[in-house]
This record gives C-alpha cells, sequence and structure tokens, in this order.
C-alpha cells in the first residue's frame, strides 16, 4: 500500500517537472507556459490511465457486487496522490495567469503577492479545491475500505469518468494559444461535449440503474438499501457534474450556433470552472475549457 502511494507521489509530480523542462529547453517556451501546458499534459495521461484501467474493471466483472480485479485496489492507491499535487499544479498555472495579466501587485514583496495570490485562487477555484480534498478525504477511504472489498465493477465505471478530460485539457492549451475559431477546436469541443454527458452526468443515474437490475428492485428503492457513503458520494458530486455541464452547453452554444466568442480574457475567468481532472476523478479535472 506504502509504495503504491509513494509511487503516486513521485510519479506525477516527476511527469509534470520532467515536462516543464522538457518544453522550456525543446521548444523555447516561458516558466509559465510550459507549467500550464505540463499541467494539463499530466492530467491527461492520468485520465487515460484511469479511463484503461476503469474500462480492465468493469470488463472483467460479471457479477458487478462479488467480482474482485486486482486493478481496483492498486489504481486507488497509485492515483490518490493526484488529486494532493493536482491542487498546486492549478495553484501555478492560475499564479502564471495573474502574471501574465499583470494582476500581480509589484509592491509589497514576494509575501504579500504570494498570500494574494493563495486567497485568489482558493476564491476562483473553490469548487473544484473541494472537490479535489473531498476525493482523498472520502472518496479515498469509502472506495478502498468502507466497500469491503465489493463493487469492483462499480468501482471501474468511476474510474471511467476520467474519459472527458483530454479533451478537456486540449481546449485550454488551444484557448491558451487563441485557436478558439479552428476545426480542431470545434471538433474536440463536441467530443468534450459527448463524453462529459455520458462519463459524467449520465453515469451516477446509471450506477443506480446498474443495481436496481442486479438486486431486482425498483429503481426508486435503490437509494434505500444502498451505503450511506455511496448516496452522500452521488449527491455531492453528481450535482458538480451537471453544473459544469450547464458551462460547458452555454460554451458550445455560442460555439457552434451564434458563432460568437468571448474575449480571451473572459474565456480563461470562465474556463477556470471545469478541470478535470478530474473525476472520482475525475481532472479532472476537470477545467477552464467552458467554450466547447
Amino acid at each position: 500500500m506504502a509504495a503504491l502511494i509513494a509511487a503516486g507521489s513521485v510519479f506525477f509530480p516527476g511527469l509534470f517537472l520532467l515536462s516543464k523542462k522538457g518544453l522550456k529547453h525543446t521548444m523555447g517556451w516561458s516558466e509559465g507556459d510550459a507549467a500550464i501546458v505540463s499541467t494539463r499534459l499530466v492530467s491527461s495521461v492520468q485520465a487515460i490511465m484511469a479511463s484503461s484501467a476503469g474500462c480492465i474493471i468493469a470488463s472483467s466483472c460479471r457479477d458487478i457486487i462479488q467480482d474482485r480485479h486486482w486493478l481496483t485496489d492498486t489504481y486507488i492507491l497509485f492515483a490518490t496522490p493526484y488529486f494532493a499535487y493536482d491542487i498546486y499544479a492549478m495553484f501555478l498555472c492560475d499564479w502564471h495567469k495573474l502574471q501574465v495579466k499583470d494582476h500581480m501587485e509589484e509592491e509589497g514583496g514576494r509575501i504579500r503577492s504570494t498570500r494574494a495570490a493563495v486567497v485568489g485562487y482558493l476564491r476562483r477555484e473553490l469548487l473544484m479545491v473541494l472537490h479535489h480534498i473531498f476525493m482523498v478525504a472520502f472518496c479515498f477511504p469509502a472506495s478502498l475500505l468502507w466497500r469491503e472489498g465489493k463493487g469492483d465493477y462499480f468501482q471501474g465505471l468511476l474510474f471511467l469518468a476520467e474519459l472527458s478530460t483530454p479533451s478537456v485539457c486540449l481546449g485550454k492549451v488551444l484557448i491558451q494559444y487563441r485557436k478558439q475559431h479552428t476545426l480542431l477546436h470545434k471538433v474536440n469541443g463536441g467530443l468534450m461535449l459527448l463524453t462529459f454527458f455520458g462519463c459524467r452526468v449520465l453515469l451516477f443515474p446509471y450506477l443506480y440503474y446498474a443495481y436496481s437490475r442486479y438486486a431486482s428492485i425498483p429503481l426508486y428503492s435503490v437509494p434505500l438499501v444502498t451505503p450511506w457513503q455511496c448516496n452522500l458520494g452521488a449527491a455531492l458530486l453528481w450535482p458538480l457534474q451537471l453544473y459544469w455541464f450547464a458551462l460547458i452547453c452555454r460554451g458550445a452554444l455560442r460555439l457552434f450556433i451564434t458563432g460568437r466568442s468571448k474575449s480571451p480574457q473572459t474565456t480563461l475567468k470562465d474556463e477556470s470552472c471545469l478541470k478535470q481532472n478530474n473525476g472520482c476523478t475525475c481532472h479532472q479535472e476537470e477545467g477552464q475549457t467552458r467554450r466547447h
């Protein structure tokens, strides 16, 4: 257990640092640009790993309650440090954006600027920070301990929520380089809309539906027989997905129907609501890509 957590604690920050250094040397990018793109890259890598694990687990479980798969607990332990890392990575992105837009006060020294940046970051990204803390403080023990080795199938489905994260991250990179009107951005936006709806919005209702079929009970009675941890997790996480999906739809409406777009400054502000990371994960982070 400790070895897997340690591996994740090294892997995700290490990949970020390696990517940032590589982009600075090979592309000649600034510290801020390299850090922001590296954050997107790490989130995408984590999402691909989680989605792959989820697909393997869900497809391997015939009995959705009793069947076990070794990859379930393994990936939970490995991926949990990602959420702690991502809180700091999001802060770095926010910090560099403030520097680029000259929102940092030059007077008052580094301490005052850091405090102002932290306060501003928490104010803008409070939902995402709370989401990540909830993933570590609640979802980690719920997934690893409280379910008592049952329901690997459902855990695999939850991993699949990360499937929308790569398109979210690509959208943020395209916005960073002001490519909002390209065909790639439009195609990526449509893909993000579909994957987010299928893997996040529909996910929680499907979990209850799948159990109702397994137990041969009415759908409305499922919350009455499922553990309180499951109901609490769904009650807290699903509304966030609906909120973020509504923002995605608003951006898609502008992009595909009206053809209008916000200014880059307004876009970046709106995009800060969705990161994906990322979902129960699960970036994850989900992102700042409301315009898709």
